[in-house]
């Protein structure tokens, strides 16, 4: 018996050097571990920041193209409807300028018209009398 309790004691006492051997190796890779990773994480960080560029380059392609497809399309939208607006207004103005003619009043530009035929008329009458001798407009 006493070989086997030789043993154990021997084993027993080569235990706290065989934890404390096995919690170094454990501290020693944990800090192999830290500096890999400090090392690989420079490397790492920039190979993210390559691959935002280009996703963020094929995106901006895409984006742009579909804001001028957008663009494009709100403009013919706008074409149309400026279009159709401006076609109702002339319908309207027509619709509104023919009730007033029925109704005896016409427009400004009818008027301006007239004006600018009597002021013709005028001078032209002004013209004959200054040909005609004699011609005394008091009389």
């Amino acid at each position: 018996m006493t070989d086997e309790h030789d043993k154990n004691t021997d084993a027993d006492a080569q235990l706290p050097g065989r934890i404390k051997d096995s919690a170094r190796q454990i501290w020693l890779a944990g800090l192999g571990a830290f500096n890999k990773a400090e090392e690989d994480t420079g490397r790492f960080f920039e190979r993210l920041v390559q691959e935002g560029e280009q996703m963020e380059n094929r995106t901006r392609g895409v984006v742009e193209k579909q804001l001028k497809s957008v663009e494009d399309r709100v403009e013919g939208v706008r074409e149309r409807a400026t279009g159709t607006w401006d076609k109702l207004e002339h319908l309207f103005d027509q619709r509104v300028s023919g009730a007033l003619r029925r109704l005896g009043m016409y427009r400004q530009e009818d008027v301006m018209t007239l004006e600018k035929r009597v002021e013709r008329l005028e001078a032209e009458l002004e013209l004959m009398k200054q040909k005609i001798p004699g011609y005394n407009e008091e009389e």
